[in-house]
């Protein structure tokens, strides 16, 4: 019996895991450990001791600028892995909190090596996310310097909605944002009232609807073109990768 691992379900969105491959990403989730809402996981600066793996909720990774605001680098959906960054430093870069009441599986340094020494299909894999990661992050860095408001809103909650669409094949045109307003500015460079401001237009335009805090993204084409946006989450070239051993 192989034992469940979200973040293998994630992977094998992508190809077919072997079951030693989910066994050996099934350890690094052995100790859950429950977050409330709020609470910090980790703080830039600190000694890195843990990696971890998102089972329930979510997290986001910030920064604080010099003038006092927050820079919103990434929010985490189940099955993502949480500190790629942390890996290639003994200090974390980023501060981690828990954006719901939320489930995160810890692990060590080492028991990546373990895991990247004895499964190179599953370390391919990695370096495959992590690349898409930042080739997503890329193009936010791009939408802050170079387009309007309304492009940087459109873009985002595509990019929410294609990323959860990864793990949940039941979404269709409409997610649960679970992001306050202010949230959402940090992550886009905008104030909360821009934010405000802009999703309002969309509903008045017929782009988007919300109810209960849930999005339904009512003319996709027409957001994508908006946002000149590109799903990073589809497409990949899966061609190079090792076979299983």
């Amino acid at each position: 019996m192989v034992a469940t691992s979200c973040f293998a379900d994630r992977l094998a969105k992508h190809v077919p895991l072997s079951d030693a491959e989910k066994k050996a990403l099934a350890r690094l989730e052995e100790n859950p450990r429950k977050v409330k809402r709020g609470a910090m996981i980790q703080r830039v600066n600190e000694t890195v001791t843990e990696l971890f793996v998102l089972r329930e909720g979510r997290v986001m990774s910030f920064v604080i600028l010099p003038d006092g605001s927050r820079q919103i680098l990434r929010v985490y959906f189940p099955g993502d892995f949480i500190g790629s960054a942390s890996t290639i430093y003994s200090r974390a870069p980023e501060s981690l909190v828990a954006l719901s009441d939320t489930i995160v599986c810890p692990f060590d340094k080492h028991a990546l090596r373990r895991l990247l020494d004895e499964y190179p299909r599953v370390a391919a894999l990695l370096f495959l996310l992590s690349n898409a990661e930042r080739v997503a992050l890329t193009d936010r860095l791009a939408s802050l310097g170079r387009t309007s408001a309304r492009a940087r809103v459109a873009s985002f909650l595509l990019d929410i909605f294609d990323r959860l669409r990864v793990t949940d094949e039941g979404i269709t045109d409409s997610f649960d944002l679970k992001l306050t307003q202010e949230e959402i500015g940090d992550a886009i460079g905008l104030t909360s009232v821009h934010v405000n401001r802009m999703i309002r237009q969309m509903e008045q335009e017929g782009l988007i609807s919300r109810t209960n805090g849930r999005i339904t993204l009512r003319d996709m084409g027409r957001l994508e073109e908006i946002g000149h946006y590109t799903n990073r989450h589809k497409d990949m070239d899966l061609d190079w990768l090792p076979q299983p051993g």
